[in-house]
């Protein structure tokens, strides 16, 4: 059955999956849902006999309804390749009985990847398929991975160019060397005076520019997002929540059809979203856990139903999480809300004007499969050492963010379900607070110097990633002001 798509904030007009993905944002500001979430057709028994790539091709060809077989396997087949460094794509690692999805073995070491790796491949394929002759321009702001995931996605991707913007003191030292040294002519990263959602407001209000858009047009040039708000962002996410349970079943850690709990640390709400849309495609999962760090706005919405971003922006060291405004929260209000875009509309004006919206008890009643909740940096530090010194695992601030929650969880309601941990990028990416959290006396040594123990004290070797960025030369070293975002655009493009 064919899959359409609409925007959240006016649904009237259906588009295919190929138009959604190449426009990334709808012209009114929603974002694109799909029409129904659509069931598996493989029961969950014949899943667990295939391999990630297998199950990406059954999960994704029910909502890219437009692709054919060969164009899907053919991105799926260049996506899931020797970029990873393992053949598994996503490892299950079991530790202090529960099991943490290993999500950052692609070429950045965050999960970011797994949803990169293939939408060059998918806007390219839906460019050719609706004639597009404009170049597509990528526009993204990063709160530290989704940035160099897309850039070495779309690096040197015939037809593409690609901007990105990231908040120049809110990122980790690594996450920065991994942008700014990005080989590519088609590349472009920009730090910006202000946090995260400074940049991803800019890059809204570029999207939204209708005279800038004409002179895109005159020049040759579209814009389309590669972040989260970009359904074919969305779609690839959704598959290794279905492989995770896959692979529990085969292993014999579950029964088919045994209910699991998956804890997600959540930042734009994209990744926890996937989850709750592989829920409802008949993924046996009992509640969806909803880990924030100290920008705890989404632990205070599912506690109040009132999303409130009026607050002071905090910087901690699980940056990719250092969100206010989480985009794709949107896609679950316009669900809650009974798919109704105008009601969903005015909670989006309410929050561009007042920063605010609180939803109806209605509205509440539905959110019941979710449990949100929040760790402070000492919690995050202390759960680091903790699972490090109990079992030898490593986690990254992230992920520790999400075992923190997931502890408070138990906790608090006694459930001893199987778990899954969607573990979101590796420690190496943030070596310093991972390494102090285990031991301060290590927070004398360079970050290179860190990396080595990491190593050293996890048993694990030093990823790619980490080892050709350390003598790398820095390529974009351009800062601008929030304001001067749209201009620095323009030079780019060579748009007078």
């Amino acid at each position: 059955m064919e899959v359409l798509y609409s925007s959240t904030r006016n649904d009237e007009k259906k588009i295919q999956a190929s138009q959604a993905i190449l426009k990334g944002l709808s012209d009114d500001g929603g974002l694109f849902v799909p029409d129904h979430i659509p069931a598996l057709e493989k029961s969950l028994k014949e899943l667990s006999e295939m391999e990630y790539k297998e199950i990406a091709y059954e999960v994704m060809k029910l909502y890219l309804t437009d692709f054919t077989e060969e164009e899907l396997k053919n991105c799926i087949e260049r996506a899931y390749d020797s970029k990873f460094d393992t053949e598994v794509i996503a490892p299950l690692v079991e530790a202090d009985h529960t099991y943490y999805l290993e999500l950052f073995h692609g070429a950045t070491i965050a999960f970011k990847d797994m949803a990169l790796s293939i939408l060059p491949h998918l806007m390219i394929t839906s460019a050719r398929k609706n004639k597009v002759e404009n170049e597509i321009v990528i526009l993204t702001a990063t709160s530290g991975d989704t940035g160099k995931a897309a850039l070495a996605g779309f690096a040197g991707v015939e037809g593409t160019k690609i901007i990105v913007f990231y908040p120049k003191n809110g990122v980790s030292p690594i996450q920065e060397k991994q942008m700014v040294t990005q080989k590519g002519d088609n590349t472009f990263v920009v730090g910006i005076h202000g946090n995260f959602d400074d940049a991803q407001t800019g890059v809204k209000q570029i999207f939204a520019d209708k005279e800038l858009e004409k002179e895109m047009t005159e020049n040759g040039f579209q814009f389309s997002s590669a972040n989260s708000i970009n359904i074919g962002r969305l779609v690839p996410q959704i598959v290794y929540y279905v492989y995770a349970y896959a692979k529990l079943l085969k292993e014999e850690k579950i029964t088919d059809g045994e209910a699991i709990n998956v804890v997600v640390p959540t930042g734009n709400f994209g990744n926890i979203l996937a989850a709750f849309y592989a829920k409802n495609m008949g993924v046996p999962i009992a509640k969806l856990i909803c880990a924030s760090n100290e920008n705890k706005v989404l632990y205070d919405f599912f506690e109040t139903g009132s999303y409130d971003r009026n607050r002071e922006f905090m910087l901690t060291s699980s940056p990719s999480m250092d969100i206010l405004i989480s985009s794709n929260l949107e896609r679950l209000i316009y669900r809650i809300a009974g798919n109704n875009a105008k009601k969903n509309a005015e909670f989006m004006a309410s929050l561009s004007k007042d920063g605010k919206y609180q939803i109806t008890d209605e509205m509440r009643a539905q959110l019941k499969d979710f449990y949100g909740n929040y760790a402070s940096e000492k919690e995050t530090a202390d759960r680091i050492k903790a699972l490090y010194e109990q079992t030898g695992y490593v986690i990254d601030t992230h992920t520790a963010v999400a075992s923190a929650v997931y502890e408070k969880y138990k906790k608090e309601t006694g459930d001893d379900a199987k778990t899954v941990i969607a573990s979101t990028a590796s420690p190496f990416k943030f070596t310093r607070s991972v390494m102090n959290a285990i031991d301060e006396k290590y927070d004398s040594m360079t970050d290179f110097e860190l990396v080595d123990e990491l190593s050293k004290i996890a048993n694990v070797a030093v990823p790619n990633a980490i080892e050709e960025i350390r003598t790398a030369p820095v390529l974009h070293d351009t800062v601008c002001d929030k304001s001067e975002m749209k201009k620095v655009v323009k030079d780019f493009l060579g748009i007078a």
